[in-house]
């Protein structure tokens, strides 16, 4: 099969080095797969050596407190992934004596792991013969067969997996796969690809068809909301005052400063809004700083102000913090910005 071949011999020269790959306990791939979802590879090393630092095996991150696990996290983003790290833990430490299932549907069965990532373990960390897809290889074979389907559709997603299982080198899936993200890493890239450095140059479609810069074909985004949020930073006794957010959604279990969404004029609409939100009655001093931040699906300003409290509810989710221990509260980037600037 030409396209392994030649694939695998230039992985054998090109691979990158990572401190997960060749690793002997599948749940160090497990993590690094989890970890690199959405997120490059540079980004994640530091993040996965300081975490199997922490956590070294499935039953020390099972035994660990949550808040212990999204400081950890802090910074990668996502943190559902953390959450659900943690959750598919304890569910291995009671239920597979705290080794990583190798059938695919207990696997498919853990919170967080879908088929992308029962794919990657199964082929790197337990050598099966299974095709895996990220956005690396949906981007390759979009090119190598010169996909016109949306890959980001239903249709598109189907022919994909079928084009990455027909060309699975049997015996030989985990390198074939990681070869396949490298080259999607460092030679067939978004924009720019380096097709003349490019071991399947000579059977790419794409390349072929001179519509490359044109591929991966993808639905047209929708436009993302912006909202904008008022803040109150307020210090009495060296404490700040932090609110937890809920579990579930969006930084769920993070901690940040009260704040609320406002419409237009934060610095009008402050106390107001945070009285309406958390039964919070405060009173705005002056600006402190204003902060921005894109998710996945909408982005966010935040004014942030220092305020002077009036009245605090009696709430499990607010909580005095000494201003010396802010960093052992894990928090999204927007509020570690100003928790900085404080």
């Amino acid at each position: 099969m030409k396209l392994s071949t030649s694939l695998l011999k230039w992985y054998a020269k090109h691979g990158r080095a990572m401190p997960w790959r060749d690793h002997p306990d599948p749940y160090a791939v497990w993590v690094s797969e989890i970890m690199l979802q959405q997120t490059r590879v540079e980004t994640v090393i530091p993040y996965f050596e300081k975490w199997m630092k922490l956590f070294p095996d499935v039953n020390s991150l099972a035994k660990s407190e949550e808040q212990d696990v999204l400081n950890a996290w802090e910074g990668l983003g996502y943190y559902t992934r953390a959450r659900n790290l943690h959750k598919a833990a304890k569910i291995i430490a009671s239920d597979f004596n705290g080794k990583l299932p190798r059938d695919l549907q207990a696997l498919r069965s853990l919170p967080g792991v879908g088929r992308y990532t029962v794919g990657a373990i199964a082929s790197i960390a337990f050598k099966m013969d299974e095709p895996t897809l990220d956005g690396n290889l949906r981007r390759v074979f979009s090119r190598l067969y010169d996909v016109t389907e949306y890959a980001d559709s239903p249709a598109g997603e189907k022919m994909l997996w079928e084009l990455a299982e027909k060309n699975l080198p049997k015996g030989k899936a985990g390198d074939y796969n990681q070869a396949l993200m490298d080259l999607g890493a460092t030679i067939c890239l978004p924009k720019n690809p380096r097709c003349l450095l490019c071991p399947l140059m000579s059977i790419c479609k794409s390349r072929e068809n001179g519509t490359q810069e044109q591929s991966p074909v993808l639905r047209p985004k929708k436009r993302v909301p912006q909202y904008i949020h008022a803040a109150a930073v307020i210090i009495e006794r060296g404490r700040v005052l932090l609110n937890q957010r809920p579990r579930d959604g969006l930084l769920g279990g993070m901690w940040e400063f009260p704040n609320a969404r406002v419409k237009a004029n934060p610095a009008e609409e402050l106390e107001k809004a945070l009285k309406t939100a958390i039964r919070l009655n405060v009173k705005k001093k002056e600006a402190l700083t204003v902060v921005g931040h894109a998710y996945s699906h909408f982005s966010v300003v935040v004014h942030a102000y220092w305020c002077r409290a009036i009245s605090i509810p009696k709430n499990k989710n607010l909580k005095w913090v000494k201003i010396g221990e802010l960093d052992d509260f894990p928090m999204g980037k927007v509020d570690r910005q100003i928790a900085k600037k404080m």
